[in-house]
């Protein structure tokens, strides 16, 4: 028989750091141990969960002493969701804390002098500024243990919320969010009583069971809504009339919209989406780069990527411009453009823009967003930024001034980063969600690159994420 494991509890510990992924760092017996859910200078009482040769995870179960750098939490889940991990801890210091993160990866991974580094942008709104949230219906809510306690409480499978980290089949329903504006926790609320009182079946993720799956909401800073309700079965008896109370309930959607998803998965990018009642899109506006230029236009389809914090992809795509320098003549590649919002940024300063991007759809979109704007000067290829980046491309649309490269967290593929040294732009401004990976490649390019700016921008409060903008000159 296994001989059950002693508990391991750790008191009056204090709080060294905030670290990646959201947590927390104390030191205990020359052992570094993760903890979330508390700030630096907080002194706490530790649980042990999991214990390594050089690190431990464990659980604040006390608090003792609370840091002067915690803040209220405004979220009534915090601590049960896992979406927004830093929330207690002052806005001023989660900051400082991005800056830091920023500055290690590029330094211990690249071996990279960040002298050049400017302090870090942080978001005007740090609350409500998220223009999309995807929810999730399951009859299989998670129960808090204040719940679980309580001898009164009558369980309630259904949830409309979020999943809880780590857990796939399960979801905490969320009764306040307070990352997009107020009528997404009317809408999503609404829409959770509704379907429970007409009898509307919640899924069921292990069973493959139920009708209702997913539901996104979208805004922009105009005012505009999309809704896009996401079921599992193909059965409008139960769908229209949910869609007509929606369409009643709230005038504000402008972009009502259905998919039919009897996948075993929630991804919906390769399924037919039916517009139900008004617009297939909401158009973003965007200030543009220099004062007294009209505002550019973003169609978002329901589909379409766009930055989820608007006001601040203003501010990071204005660093880029800085960073690119460009007076009219240049050739600019745009690469994983996306659906060519950066591209658009740049197109009326430059002297023409290839953007090139995976995703078929997103180039679509580019297109129609270049075309909305005006831009002749643009031009935008689908497909693997490994195979479409090659000599003969680079000789066909011409050899660029300067490279834009904003890759997913993966970061570039080593052909592209191998083709950008043999094609040796002037300049290339990369924009990353992910300094590490961001700092293996920069190491690449330092045989003929030299950084000479670095801004990392704060795109999601509350959260570890980062955005980090770098410029590298040509030696």
């Amino acid at each position: 028989m296994r001989k059950a494991k002693k508990e391991v509890i750790y008191t009056d510990v204090e709080i060294i750091d905030a670290v990646s992924e959201g947590m927390a760092l104390a030191r205990v017996e020359n052992k570094v141990v993760f903890v979330p859910f508390v700030v630096p200078g907080d002194v706490v009482d530790i649980r042990i969960l999991k214990s390594k040769k050089n690190y431990a995870e464990g659980k604040a179960i006390a608090i003792k002493h609370y840091s002067d750098r915690r803040v209220p939490a405004q979220c009534p889940h915090f601590g049960v969701c896992g979406g927004c991990k830093w929330q207690i801890l002052n806005y001023a210091d989660q900051l400082k804390c991005k800056q830091n993160q920023v500055a290690s990866n590029l330094e211990r991974i690249g071996r990279i002098d960040v002298s050049a580094m400017s302090p870090i942008c942080g978001s005007e709104r740090i609350f409500h500024y998220r223009n999309k949230l995807e929810f999730t219906f399951s009859n299989r809510r998670w129960m808090t243990p204040e719940e679980i306690s309580n001898p009164d409480f009558k369980p309630q499978p259904n949830a409309l919320g979020l999943h809880i980290p780590g857990l796939y089949d399960k979801v905490l329903d969320i009764q306040y969010c307070a990352l997009q504006d107020d009528l997404s926790n009317d809408i999503r609320n609404r829409i959770r009583e509704y379907a429970s009182q007409q009898g509307l079946e919640f899924y069921d993720i292990r069973t493959h069971e139920g009708f209702l799956r997913n539901l996104v909401i979208r805004n922009t800073q105009e005012g505009e809504w999309m809704l896009i309700v996401i079921v599992a079965k193909d059965d409008k008896s139960l769908l229209f009339p949910m869609l007509d109370f929606v369409k009643t309930e709230f005038p504000q959607i402008t972009s009502l919209q259905y998919i039919i998803n009897e996948k075993l998965n929630d991804s919906y990018n390769d399924l037919d989406v039916v517009c139900y009642h008004g617009s297939p899109y909401i158009t973003e506006m965007m200030p543009a780069y220099r004062t007294g230029d009209a505002p550019l236009k973003f169609r978002i389809s329901p589909k379409s990527f766009y930055q989820t914090n608007s006001q601040q992809a203003r501010s990071l795509y204005g660093f880029v411009a800085d960073f690119a320098g460009l007076q009219g003549t240049e050739t600019v590649y745009d690469l994983y453009t996306g659906t060519g919002t950066i591209a658009c940024f740049v197109a009326k300063y430059c002297k023409i823009v290839v953007g090139i991007e995976y995703v078929e759809d997103a180039v679509a979109d580019a297109r129609v967003n270049a075309e909305l704007n005006d831009f002749d000067n643009t031009t935008f290829f689908a497909g693997d930024m490994a195979d479409i980046l090659t000599p003969d491309f680079i000789v066909q649309h011409g050899t660029p001034d300067v490279v834009i490269t904003d890759p997913p967290r993966a970061g570039m593929h080593e052909k592209v980063v191998n083709q950008l040294l043999a094609t040796l732009p002037q300049k290339i401004v990369y924009v990353s969600c992910n300094p590490a990976t961001q700092a293996r490649d920069v190491a690449m390019l330092s045989e003929k690159y030299a950084v000479k700016a670095i801004q990392p921008v704060d795109m999601f409060p509350h959260t570890q994420h980062v955005e980090n903008v770098m410029l590298l000159e040509k030696k």
